[in-house]
């Protein structure tokens, strides 16, 4: 069996990316540009990170200026970090979509803050939980 992998600058570029969109949802309450993100994290989480419209940019526009890439890591955290996004950025939608607003701005809130530390930082929360969710399932 093969451990899937990806280019650990990937995610954080679509963390970036998720980072900017998500504080635009915060700046201007567009419900829209958040299902805009929803659908990204659901690409992400069901089809697999290497096939998210983000891992695509990176893959077609930005990869091919870099030095080939170093370090790899399993694709499953990420995957699993997606379908945190996902969850949180459903709920935000909900809060937005139907109310009560507060519920949009709090879980678009988390969501931006845990993107923006795997962006700035290379600290990606999802993945951290996935690691901790393992190692209690043994």
């Amino acid at each position: 069996m093969t451990v899937d992998t990806v280019d650990v600058r990937g995610p954080r570029f679509g963390a970036a990316l998720t980072t900017v969109v998500l504080a635009a949802v915060l700046i201007t309450g567009s419900g829209w540009l958040l299902a805009f993100q929803t659908l990204v994290f659901a690409l992400g989480a069901s089809a697999g990170i290497q096939r998210s419209p983000y891992a695509w940019l990176f893959k077609v526009a930005v990869r091919p200026r870099l030095s080939a890439a170093t370090e790899f890591e399993d694709a499953a955290p990420p995957r699993f970090a997606q379908r945190v996004g996902l969850f949180f950025a459903v709920a935000g939608l909900a809060g937005y979509v139907v109310g009560p607003l507060w519920l949009g701005l709090a879980a678009t809130g988390c969501a931006l803050a845990a993107a923006f530390l795997n962006a700035a930082f290379g600290y990606c929360l999802g993945c951290e939980m996935y690691l901790l969710l393992r190692r209690a399932a043994g």
